[in-house]
């Protein structure tokens, strides 16, 4: 089952209302809840039988429902069935489907959707051909992600370095962080990213 709380002035806690919630509240009844990512104002989900569901702010199309109107409770993101991982960024929503293909849509200034341009999205993107995205995390403006082959791959603002290229330029698709090929895991903050090595030290 699927629980929220806390601010829902853009009904991001998917209760069909905007009321804040001081205590866990269960949304909808759905028993088959898989995974669930929350950005600024936003939440997308996805469940066991491999649906995708988003709600709350989406003035940058950050839903992927193809329109830029907010909803207050899950709404199915297309019909498909294959999607395996998901990531809220700031204004923007990034997944990996089961085959392995990455996806992206919502807020782009600084191109953090990683599809070679400065565009919102209000429908998924794919980013690319490749079939071997592993991991995907969205920071507030930028989006960090491992391969299956171990290499990391960062893209959109790059004001303090954040994406690790050695540069602060800012960059509209992935662009690798150096050549090492045993990364395991990767985060982002607001201005920053760090991710564990297989040898499980800090990079």
């Amino acid at each position: 089952t699927l629980w929220s709380w806390g601010y829902n002035a853009n009904g991001q806690l998917g209760l069909n209302d905007i009321t804040h919630r001081s205590s866990p509240t269960q949304v909808g009844s759905l028993t088959n809840w898989k995974l669930i990512t929350c950005g600024y104002y936003h939440t997308t989900a996805i469940t066991t039988d491999g649906k995708l569901y988003s709600w709350g702010f989406n003035h940058t199309g950050q839903l992927g429902d193809n329109t830029i109107t907010h909803r207050s409770s899950p709404t199915q993101v297309g019909s498909l069935t294959n999607w395996k991982q998901v990531t809220g960024g700031g204004y923007f929503t990034t997944t990996i489907k089961t085959d392995g293909t990455l996806w992206t849509w919502g807020s782009n200034p600084f191109g953090q959707l990683g599809d070679n341009t400065i565009t919102h999205r209000s429908s998924p993107v794919q980013i690319g051909s490749l079939t071997n995205w592993r991991q995907v995390v969205g920071g507030p403006y930028h989006t960090t992600a491992i391969k299956t082959d171990g290499t990391l791959w960062t893209w959109g603002y790059n004001n303090r370095g954040q994406l690790g290229d050695n540069s602060i330029t800012h960059r509209s698709s992935p662009v690798q962080v150096g050549s090492l090929t045993n990364w395991k895991l990767v985060s982002c903050g607001v201005y920053s990213t760090s991710a564990i090595k297989i040898n499980g030290k800090i990079g």
